[in-house]
C-alpha cells in the first residue's frame, strides 16, 4: 500500500488538469482496501473518492479528502463449457485486458477495444461502443464497502445495468469500490455487428465480414477510435464527454422531419440520438475558447489544449448544453463526473 500526502492528480486524470488531493492511497488487494476503509470510517466527515484510470473525471478544484486507486491486476480463468469465466482485478488497463482475452481465444470484449480506463470502471460505468456493453459479459462484481470494510459480491442482476448506468452510479454511488470483475467470454468467436456501421467499416477495409477474426475487429475498432479521439498524452480529454440522449418516438419523428439526415437508434424507452451530431449541427465542432475546446474530429469530445482548468471545461460544457437545448429542444447530459 502506498500513501502520499498533498498529491498532484495531473497524471491521474486524462484531461491533464492540475489538481491536488489531501491524501492519495494506492492498494494492491481487497484486504488492503478493506483495511483502508476501516481506517477511513474513523473520519466519516472526510470526503473519499475512488478513481480508476481518470478517464471519466473532471476536477474543477482540489479534492479536500482521500482518493483511492487500485493496482489489483490479478487474472484468473474458470472453464464453463462453451464459456470461460474471467476474474480480472479492477486495476487492469482496460485495453490491455481486451487484448489479453483475445490472445487467449476468449471473445466478447473486442468491440470495446481502445476505450480508456481500467477494468473496475467497466463495471461502474457500463462502458459501451459499437453495439456492445460491458454488461453483456459481466456476471458478477466483487467490491468493498467503503463505510464498513466488508466485502460483497454483486450478481449481474443486482448491478442494475442500463445505458452508461449501474447501481454503483445511482443508489450506491460512492459506497462501494470494485476490486474484481467476472466476465463470461465465449470460446467461439461470433462477431457483433448490431452496430451496422462497424460491419461497413470492416468491409470498406477489404475484410470479409463473414470471415473476420476478433483480432481484425479489434484492429478496425482501434483504428476508428484513434482517428476520432485524441491521445491524452498529446491532448487532454475524457473521450466522449456527453451521453447520447434518449427521446420519445414522437420527439424523434418531429426532429427527423426537420432534419432528415438525423440518425436514431431504437432503445428501451424511445430513440437514442447522437449527441455528437447534435453538437456538430449546433456549430460547436472545432470550437476553441482559450485552451478549452471541442475536438475538430469528433464533436462529442471536449479537450484541454494545455492549460485549461476544470472550470474552463465545465463552463464550455454548460454552454454547449444550453445551445443544443435551445436549437433542438433536447437535453444532453455529461458522461464525465465533475469534482
Amino acid at each position: 500500500m502506498n500513501v502520499s500526502e498533498h498529491f498532484n492528480l495531473i497524471r491521474h486524470n486524462t484531461f491533464g488538469i492540475e489538481a491536488h488531493c489531501r491524501r492519495f492511497v494506492e492498494y494492491g488487494s481487497a484486504d488492503e482496501l478493506a483495511e483502508v476503509a476501516r481506517l477511513l470510517a474513523d473520519s466519516p466527515a472526510e470526503p473519499c473518492l475512488h478513481i480508476g484510470g481518470g478517464s471519466n473525471l473532471l476536477f474543477t478544484k482540489d479534492f479536500d479528502g482521500t482518493i483511492l486507486h487500485s493496482t489489483i491486476s490479478t487474472f484468473e480463468t474458470l472453464d464453463q463449457g462453451d464459456e470461460t469465466l474471467v476474474r480480472a482485478g479492477a486495476g487492469w488497463n482496460w485495453d490491455e485486458l481486451v487484448a489479453k482475452t483475445i490472445g487467449l481465444g476468449l471473445y466478447g470484449l473486442e468491440n470495446l477495444s481502445y476505450i480508456p480506463g481500467e477494468a473496475g470502471a467497466s463495471a461502474v460505468q457500463n462502458i459501451g461502443a459499437y453495439g456492445s456493453e460491458a454488461a453483456d459479459t459481466i456476471r458478477a462484481v466483487e467490491a468493498v464497502d467503503l463505510k464498513s470494510g466488508e466485502k460483497r459480491v454483486f450478481k449481474a442482476e443486482e448491478c442494475e445495468y442500463g445505458y452508461r448506468r449501474s447501481v454503483f452510479k445511482t443508489s450506491l454511488r460512492g459506497r462501494y469500490a470494485v476490486t474484481h470483475v467476472h466476465y463470461a467470454l465465449n470460446k467461439t468467436f461470433k462477431p457483433n455487428f448490431s452496430y451496422a456501421a462497424l460491419a461497413r467499416e470492416i468491409a470498406a477495409r477489404g475484410i470479409d465480414p463473414e470471415r473476420v477474426t476478433a483480432a481484425e475487429v479489434r484492429e478496425v475498432v482501434t483504428a476508428v477510435r484513434r482517428a476520432k479521439l485524441p491521445d491524452p498524452q498529446d491532448v487532454g480529454s475524457a473521450g466522449s464527454f456527453f451521453m447520447n440522449p434518449v427521446v420519445s418516438q414522437e420527439c424523434y419523428a418531429q426532429l427527423k422531419s426537420q432534419h432528415p439526415d438525423m440518425t436514431g437508434y431504437p432503445t428501451d424507452g424511445g430513440v437514442k440520438l447522437s449527441a455528437g451530431w447534435l453538437i456538430d449541427r449546433a456549430g460547436w465542432k472545432g470550437y476553441r475558447r482559450g485552451d478549452a475546446g471541442v475536438y475538430p474530429h469528433q464533436a462529442l469530445v471536449l479537450v484541454n489544449y494545455g492549460r485549461a482548468t476544470g472550470t474552463d471545461i465545465a463552463r464550455l460544457a454548460a454552454d454547449i448544453q444550453t445551445d443544443v437545448k435551445a436549437k433542438f429542444g433536447v437535453d444532453i447530459e455529461p458522461e464525465v463526473n465533475f469534482f
